[in-house]
């Protein structure tokens, strides 16, 4: 765009962004001085055009008071730039146009132009001063609405007309990348929100990915839509799509299409950019104006919303000199620009001391690393939030906790909070240890332990529950009902055992004998000890120890039976030993009265010498008499009856000493048997009566030594 030589005055207090006003506005041609306000001004040349950039309606006031004071400038035009003044502020205050952002150096430009360029004749006007006029009529109309479904119909169809395309539309980018939105059209005004995949659009893909103009002359000949395979409708052959952009990212394509290859003109194209550029600002402003609108609806200002800003802002510097929380304000280069009392005593040294010191000198060098990639995703939007960095304060190693925040990065600072978190982290550090430490505990126990929360779902279930039951732990922990674990009815009599009385107290059971059901359905006894588990005095679960009885009832079983095979043997060694004491004592009478009978039966012998005498014979040549022949010798020499009767006598007599001494025999012979019994041995007596079997009892001895 070629420049007017009009020479133009800016105004603002603020000088770097005076210098970028100046530095725009020269060059597109203009003549430009620059200066905190217009009182301020040196140059002697009288400006063409006044850009007034006030930070309040008062500062607007009082520019315009010494405007109208000097009559060489009083009626030159204002154009009032920023959100200091709403543009309904500007207007009523005489401003000729009002230019919102001030980023948008370039529709500025074009404003200027506008309002200083002069028609020199009456001819028709030329297609370049179309394309400005409709410029500014659409900038005008996009910086003075909210509402803009209207405005936007009427851009898309005023710039139909003057650059002479079948259909003009704003498209936006959706909120993934496949999908956008045709937001108006010019011929169709109650068209809204008609979503399209860029699938089937690639020239609009192209455009919002690159953020450049995309042109093509004859769609039936480009090479995009052959390699897509996309068809375009045969009525257009000609497309042009101008990027909607905002802080340089493409938010939207003002899409362009003609029924005949026509190429746009430098001032249409130049135009064309410019209320695609502009519709991006009103869209953009539009946006956070709902916003602030939402926020306080009796606010009905830039003016008033900046006030509160400040306000707020105060009351922020306030809290963080109160806060418990170090906070820091880092600027560019990492260098600390604010720093309240607690991030002071958080590094032992005044805050005051902080202030230009570089942020990463702080650090311990390790955590510097990971500082600079923390700040390299400040770049992205990302700002991280309780991150642990090493500090070094009094050559003592410290952990501290640090947010960063968004707030001021737009103002190129970002708020750093700051917690010492040193005895927490070790603290934190040594309850994990004590924590892994009671599940290998848990885990090592021989017993069983099995915990369910108040709904009954096991929570915990160690190494030797497996082993018990017969289940994984994956196959419990969250899967299993505590009743599952139990014979049916037999968990609620446990719990109502745990919370009874009656064996440990109230919430406790010990000792208890019950049994499990195991896998594979079989009951498994065990002692159980359980207790509810509590938590600011209410149950939260309970846990149970289960100690496994099944080798222990084998032990006692085989204890039992080694009790009952002792028991026999003592018996039988008790026996034994009742037998020999028994011979033992038996042997004495016995002897006694194999003695005595063997007297009786020599004196029965004696006595038989006199009963019967045979002086002639030799009774050592003869046999010995039979008690009959004797009886008979006595009865023929006697002859008489007292005689008679007294061999009798003696047959008895002699007949009972020999029954005496054969029983006698027999009864040594017995005790001689008893004296050597060894095991125990019973026999049938009477009935179901058992006696000791002397014979089967007796140990093997030789041959000889039974005679």
């Amino acid at each position: 765009m070629r420049g007017v030589g009009e020479t133009v005055a800016v105004v603002d207090r603020e000088g770097p962004r005076r210098d970028r006003v100046v530095a725009a506005l020269a060059e597109a041609g203009f003549s430009v001085d620059g200066s905190a306000s217009l009182a301020e001004r040196t140059s002697p040349r009288v400006p063409s055009l006044i850009v007034i950039r006030p930070e309040d309606r008062g500062q607007l006031d009082a520019e315009l008071a010494a405007l109208a004071s000097d009559r060489r400038i009083v009626s030159t035009p204002v154009v009032v730039l920023g959100v200091g003044v709403s543009i309904e502020d500007a207007f009523e205050r005489g401003a000729t146009d009002h230019v919102a952002d001030d980023q948008a150096l370039e529709e500025l430009a074009v404003r200027v132009i506008a309002r200083l360029r002069r028609p020199v004749s009456a001819a028709p006007p030329s297609p370049e001063r179309k394309s400005v006029d409709l410029l500014l009529e659409l900038t005008q109309r996009l910086s003075s609405t909210i509402e803009l479904r209207e405005i936007l119909f009427l851009v898309v169809k005023r710039v139909a007309e003057v650059v002479g395309s079948a259909r003009a539309s704003i498209v936006l980018g959706g909120s993934d990348d496949n999908t956008a939105f045709v937001i108006a059209a010019s011929d169709d005004e109650e068209l809204r929100d008609l979503p399209i995949s860029l699938e089937d659009y690639p020239e609009i893909k192209r455009c919002l990915d690159t953020g450049q103009p995309f042109v093509v002359d004859d769609a039936t000949t480009h090479p995009l839509f052959e390699l897509t395979q996309v068809t375009i409708p045969p009525r257009f052959r000609a497309l042009a799509l101008f990027p909607i952009l905002f802080e340089d990212r493409a938010m939207g394509v003002l899409f362009l299409r003609f029924e005949d290859t026509a190429a746009l003109g430098p001032d249409d194209w130049f135009a064309v950019r410019a209320v695609a550029n502009a519709t991006g600002i009103a869209l953009r402003n539009a946006s956070l104006l709902h916003s602030l609108r939402d926020q306080s609806r009796r606010s009905r200002s830039a003016h008033v919303e900046a006030e509160k800003q400040l306000r707020a802002l105060q009351r922020y510097v306030d809290f963080f000199d109160s806060t418990a929380d170090g906070i820091m304000v880092v600027g560019e280069a990492d260098l600390i620009l604010f720093c309240n009392p607690a991030a002071g005593a958080i590094f032992g040294r005044p805050r005051d001391t902080l202030v230009g010191e570089a942020f990463p000198a702080l650090l311990a060098p390790e955590s510097r690393h990971d500082l600079a990639a923390l700040r390299a995703s400040f770049a992205d939007g990302v700002f991280p939030h309780n991150v642990d960095l090493t500090a070094e304060v009094d050559g003592e190693a410290r952990t501290l906790n640090v947010s960063f925040s968004s707030v001021l990065h737009e103002h190129d600072g970002v708020i750093v909070s700051l917690r010492d978190v040193t005895e927490d982290r070790a603290l934190a550090h040594e309850l994990k240890r004590t924590t892994e430490f009671l599940e290998h505990v848990i885990d090592s126990s021989v017993d069983a332990i099995v915990s369910v929360d108040m709904r009954g779902r096991v929570v915990l279930f160690n190494h030797a529950a497996e082993e018990i039951y017969g289940y994984a732990a994956d196959e419990v922990v969250g899967q299993m009902h505590v009743t599952q674990l139990y014979p049916k009815g037999l968990a609620r009599e446990i719990m109502a055992r745990i919370r009874s009385d009656e064996q440990g107290g109230s919430g406790t059971l010990r000792g208890f004998e019950t049994v499990l059901l195991g896998k594979d359905g079989r009951e498994i006894p065990v002692m159980l000890s359980a207790s509810l588990l509590m938590e600011h005095g209410q149950p939260i679960g309970s846990v149970g120890i289960f100690k496994d009885l099944r080798a222990m009832q084998q032990v006692e079983q085989r204890l039992e039976s080694a009790k009952l095979a002792l028991a026999e043997r003592e018996q039988k060694a008790f026996i034994a030993e009742l037998a020999g004491a028994t011979a033992h004592e038996l042997n004495q009478p016995l002897t006694a009265v194999m003695g005595y009978a063997n007297m009786l039966e020599k004196a029965l012998a004696s006595l038989e010498s006199q009963l019967v005498p045979s002086p002639d014979s030799n009774p050592s040549s003869q046999d010995e008499p039979t008690p009959s022949s004797r009886t008979v010798g006595a009865t023929e020499q006697g002859g008489g009856g007292v005689r008679r009767s007294t061999a009798l006598e003696w047959e008895r007599l002699y007949r009972a000493s020999g029954a005496i001494m054969r029983q006698t025999e027999r009864m040594a012979e017995i005790v001689r048997k008893i004296g050597k019994l060894t095991r125990f041995e019973s026999k049938a007596y009477v009935g179901d009566t058992k006696i000791i079997d002397i014979e089967r009892s007796m140990a093997s001895e030789p041959p000889e030594s039974r005679g």
